[in-house]
């Protein structure tokens, strides 16, 4: 590490104000800051100083997708290998999965960081950390046959319009992966659903459809079993078919703090209360799979631990935490459910309830403000 110190020392200068290579200021940050971490402090304002800055968070949350992505990268091998009818053992699997989700993770992070450093140069800011989740997370919520130029127009997408037009990174409203997979499911439905993007290079008359998309379909006795859906030997997008690996992505997150169980927990809450009532009522196939069931299907677990808590689009508050990730929960299985045309209820719950946090958060604190009020009056 001393030695790419010194290089990046040596070469700075260029990149300083009036420096040959001025105009490439911000690469540059960029490029320093993935190795070490910044030297600045806040100048302004009374603040409180740890060793947690969100450098450090975001590549938390990027390791705790390490598991998600490893499993989705042997599951996509397994599910091509399956179609065919073949038997493999543990490596061709992973390394067939492997090259086929590379290409996929290179393309996200060259259209989105190299939009981010355009942006950044040209209002003269800093590279934002935020991209090097959102550069993971893209990859894993799209099917694997997604093609590329369609992951790059997504991924160009949730940059544009979804962060830089509210004003860069930590000013956005919704999520940016999921603004980019919302993107592509209604700009080009007919590759992001039915059976033909979940398995790469399938065998023709192949059905590879996911669990979800077989029972929005009312084929729910086509249902793997419970285990194959927890442990994610099912199709489905690269990083959403593991609960078990989601789960200890969640364990990471709880453990360091960066993720909020408020949220997880509250949106367990909401998709067990929901999916409870619709088995009380029943009237279609969907409505009498357990409720429980529902928490392993599609992305739901994946959008719950790594994308509604999200910091930046999600509720700040104590209390608002909790009515967010409910009403999350709430809605994707709603929707699921008396939705067919959109079985993946996880991603509209989100994005509708990202739009909804700032108002959810304003009635919190007002509620509080007129309690304060009501004690002081007494």
């Amino acid at each position: 590490m001393k030695f790419i110190r010194k290089q990046l020392d040596n070469i700075k200068p260029t990149f300083e104000k009036g420096g040959k290579l001025a105009p490439f200021r911000s690469l540059f940050d960029a490029i320093e800051t993935l190795f070490f971490v910044p030297n600045k402090t806040s100048q302004s304002g009374v603040h409180i100083h740890d060793s947690n800055d969100s450098k450090r968070s975001m590549i938390i949350v990027v390791l705790a997708m390490i598991p998600a992505l490893l499993f989705g990268m042997w599951n996509t091998g397994n599910q091509h290998f399956l179609s065919i009818n073949e038997t493999v053992t543990l490596w061709p699997a992973f390394w067939y999965g492997f090259f086929q989700v590379l290409p996929i993770i290179i393309v996200s992070y060259g259209v989105g960081l190299g939009l981010e450093i355009v942006f950044a140069q040209l209002r003269g800011h800093e590279v934002k950390e935020g991209f090097f989740v959102s550069g993971m997370l893209i990859p894993l919520i799209m099917p694997v046959n997604t093609p590329l130029w369609m992951v790059a127009v997504a991924t160009a997408f949730a940059v544009i319009i979804g962060v830089e037009a509210f004003g860069g990174a930590g000013m956005n409203i919704l999520n940016p992966a999921l603004t980019a997979r919302a993107f592509l499911f209604f700009a080009y439905p007919s590759h992001m659903s039915g059976d033909a993007v979940w398995i790469a290079e399938k065998a023709d008359g192949f059905s590879g459809a996911t669990p979800l998309a077989d029972a929005a379909a009312g084929n729910v006795g086509n249902l793997p079993s419970v285990s194959d859906m927890f442990f994610g030997f099912i199709p489905g997008s690269i990083g959403e078919t593991s609960t078990l690996a989601i789960l200890i992505g969640a364990a990471i997150l709880l453990y360091t703090g960066i993720g909020s169980w408020k949220i997880m927990f509250s949106g367990v809450v909401g998709g067990l209360t929901m999916g409870f009532i619709l088995n009380a009522f029943g009237g279609n196939a969907l409505m009498e799979i357990p409720a429980w069931q529902h928490l392993l299907m599609g992305g739901f677990a994946f959008g719950l631990v790594f994308m509604a808590t999200d910091p930046v689009s999600a509720a700040q508050t104590s209390k608002g935490k909790y009515i967010y990730g409910f009403l999350i929960g709430i809605f994707a299985i709603l929707i699921r459910v008396l939705n067919p045309a959109y079985p993946e209820g996880m991603m509209l719950a989100i994005l509708l309830l990202n739009v909804f946090a700032p108002l959810i958060d304003h009635y919190v604190v007002q509620g509080n403000i007129k309690r304060r009020l009501k004690r002081v009056k007494a």
